[in-house]
């Protein structure tokens, strides 16, 4: 069942003020286990162009993702939580172009790693190498019977004594148009030593050919149960219920070095200054905050946005409108690629961009916003980190994805529904 206080708790927070709460190093906890995780490989090739089909691809995921948030967040709660303007896209696919030709399986030449650290299933625990995304709601890994699972590691349920098959199923669309599905089990989680006991989870007996190459064997989502295709608590939500997390938050630093999950608290070495709470601006089972602006030289663009904080992507997205304002912003902007909703900007000019809640501005470093020259016919243009792209999320919602956490400390507080952002050490 769903965390019986997080619906109350969202509702509460939506009559709240907008103005941002701030919390003293005096009110910080430090409580909490760290996770380190493995880096996620740029969207820039070694030699500084722009991985175009890798960005496409990510977008499509992107997309389709959000696509069933919507169709699980209908199914779980109603169409009544949709935020304004909010609709079930359809499938978006990969361009005729990047899709594989003649069965022969793609290569990854970049190395390719996301935000993964380590979890264990079961009794006695089986250990896996786990995507964390704060984009969806759901705990997933290979089931032992799969034979489209590549060389992930796999769950046998019949080797826990934890374990219990449930009822139903899961599945879930990406951007290959294949899926990844299976059954759904209960059993014993731990992440960064928090446990949480009967946890619902999905064995995949299938994946998509995407997947198969992924370098983490799953994914676990710590967004809110709202949106979970399992129509369950997320495994952090879980944990808080069993009183097994120090306190009811988790927090990411993301970056070249030193990225880490903290969860059940926060890690006081990696930021300095306040932290900078913002209340949920929506009951839609995402970490979306309102009132958001978008400052381009200096200049704000764009006012009074909703955004999602979405560990799960590099891009940031903003709806078609939006986005114009933004690039038409920025001096020399050409449109790269129309159909994904890139741009590119002069390489020798990197634009100054910056995020602001109502309290302090948050900038995108240059390093971060600029994700590579774009090459052949755009000679003197690097491609930017924002893209144009309408997820269904609702009108003038943005997706920030990791172009923008690399340059904050980023807290997640499932108590008191909050964002909170603060200055790296």
């Amino acid at each position: 069942m769903f965390h019986k206080t997080s619906l109350v708790a969202v509702a509460l927070a939506l009559i709240a003020s907008a103005t941002p709460i701030v919390h003293t190093t005096e009110t910080q906890t430090t409580e909490g286990l760290r996770i380190a995780l493995s880096k996620r490989s740029s969207l820039t090739n070694a030699d500084g162009t722009f991985n175009h089909e890798k960005a496409v691809r990510q977008i499509v995921k992107l997309k389709n993702k959000h696509r069933q948030n919507l169709i699980n967040l209908e199914k779980n709660v109603g169409r009544k939580a949709f935020p304004a303007g909010a609709e079930i896209k359809p499938p978006a696919t990969v361009p005729a172009q990047f899709q594989k030709r003649g069965g022969v399986p793609l290569t990854d030449q970049n190395d390719d790693q996301e935000w993964t650290g380590p979890i264990t299933i079961g009794n006695p625990p089986q250990s896996f190498t786990i995507d964390f995304d704060t984009g969806s709601s759901d705990l997933w890994v290979p089931d032992s019977s799969c034979t489209s699972c590549g060389s992930h590691q796999t769950y046998d349920p019949s080797q826990s004594s934890d374990s219990a098959q449930q009822t139903g199923s899961f599945s879930i669309s990406y951007g290959d148009g294949s899926t990844a599905s299976g059954s759904p089990y209960t059993d014993t989680v731990t992440v960064g030593g928090v446990t949480a006991t009967n946890q619902f989870l999905a064995a995949v007996t299938e994946e998509s050919s995407e997947f198969q190459q992924d370098p983490a064997d799953g994914l676990l989502g710590l967004a809110f149960p709202a949106i979970s295709n399992l129509g369950q608590n997320p495994f952090f939500f879980s944990a808080v219920d069993q009183k097994t997390a120090p306190q009811p938050v988790f927090a990411f630093k993301l970056g070249k070095t030193g990225s880490e999950l903290f969860i059940g608290g926060t890690n006081r070495a990696l930021f300095k200054g306040d932290l900078e709470s913002h209340v949920l601006s929506a009951e839609s089972g995402f970490w979306q905050i309102g009132g958001a602006s978008v400052i381009v030289g200096g200049q704000t663009v764009v006012s009074n946005m909703d955004t999602v904080i979405d560990s799960g992507s590099t891009i940031m997205t903003a709806p078609p409108d939006a986005a114009a304002q933004f690039w038409n912003a920025v001096p020399g902007a050409q449109v790269f690629d129309q159909d994904s909703g890139l741009f590119t900007f002069p390489c020798e000019s990197v634009p100054e961009v910056a995020f602001n809640w109502g309290g302090q501005s948050w900038a995108v470093s240059a390093e971060n916003f600029n994700l590579g020259q774009a090459g052949e016919g755009f000679e003197g243009q690097c491609v930017g980190a924002l893209a144009s792209g309408d997820l269904g999320l609702g009108d003038n919602t943005w997706l920030l994805g990791d172009s923008f956490m690399k340059n904050v400390y980023t807290v997640f507080d499932i108590k008191n529904n909050a964002v909170g952002f603060a200055q790296l050490a």
